[in-house]
């Protein structure tokens, strides 16, 4: 039985939140504080399971203040597993370890019939890292570090501080903990550099890379907003995301202002003049449709020419 998460946790002081997700899940699942860092939160409503990674200052500003995964446990029925950091620990844990060491001696991911990974950043990176745990699932990440070793990944200033942690032991590498996934979906844009040298990283036959082209610089974000995450993780666990159907559902960035404006700025700092002009005949189209009036009169075009060059 699918139980009510309609709670709202807005607001909510750490032990108030921890305290109605206990609430939540006495009669569905459990929430387990796994180490001083981490806690897994389980609910128990179906037989297709979403593995998500999350941290809980991420969670907090999301809407209701509750995990990504409620919106489909509530519209599909699926069961949740939802791993739970504190801080930046990279989920990189050995209570942790131990966690989802006990999972596979359990044959825990064998009770379902699909199980889908799905995590970003470092939680993209988590959900490659710990889908070896369940072989034959599908695997969507956002973003995805593929390490942070130093000896691999030395070029990428930008996690100085995690970069300490171990990322060479168990469940260490992402790009190769992924070998034994059914499919591994890497949502990277490949404009930014440092993503999509991680994303190169990741390869092997089952690996799908899904390019959200000028979508930086937090591809999760313009997902969001255009309302197309739940669709494209309800095509991987049923088996239909592909390149092709990931393109179809990204087609409605264009409803996105800050991504028309992004890509507006792009165009223009290339010297892509005709593509430009081309943008802002769209936008004029959208909400925000005076912000591309003005560009195109800055270039000359008045309003009955931008009518009659579309």
């Amino acid at each position: 039985m699918t139980p009510d998460l309609s709670l709202d946790l807005t607001g909510k002081t750490a032990e108030d939140w921890f305290a109605s997700l206990e609430d939540l899940t006495e009669e569905s699942g459990y929430i387990e504080q796994v180490s001083d860092k981490h806690a897994a939160l389980f609910i128990d409503a179906g037989r297709k399971l979403l593995v998500t990674f999350e941290k809980r200052s991420t969670i907090m500003e999301r809407p209701r203040a509750v995990p990504r995964g409620f919106e489909l446990v509530s519209k599909n029925g699926w069961s949740l597993l939802t791993i739970i950091a504190e801080d930046d620990t990279w989920f990189r844990d050995p209570r942790l370890f131990g966690f989802f060491d006990r999972q596979v001696d359990d044959g825990f991911f064998e009770d379902f019939d699909d199980v889908v990974f799905f995590g970003v950043r470092e939680g993209g990176y988590a959900a490659g890292a710990y889908s070896v745990a369940a072989p034959g699932a599908r695997v969507v990440m956002v973003r995805p570090v593929a390490t942070l070793s130093p000896s691999v990944a030395g070029w990428d200033r930008r996690f100085v501080a995690q970069r300490k942690l171990d990322f060479t032991s168990r469940y260490g590498y992402a790009p190769d903990m992924i070998e034994a996934a059914e499919e591994a979906f890497v949502i990277f844009d490949p404009t930014v550099p440092h993503d999509a040298i991680h994303a190169a990283l990741f390869r092997g036959s089952n690996l799908v890379p899904l390019r959200a082209r000028h979508a930086r610089p937090q591809v999760e974000r313009l997902l969001d907003q255009v309302d197309i995450t739940v669709p494209l993780l309800e095509q991987a666990m049923a088996g239909t995301l592909t390149p092709a159907s990931f393109a179809r559902l990204f087609r409605a960035r264009r409803k996105s202002s800050a991504y028309l404006r992004n890509l507006l700025k792009q165009t223009e700092r290339n010297g892509r003049t005709d593509l430009s002009a081309r943008l802002c005949r769209f936008g004029v189209t959208q909400a925000d449709a005076r912000y591309y009036e003005n560009h195109l009169r800055q270039r000359g075009l008045t309003t009955t020419e931008q009518t009659a060059a579309q």
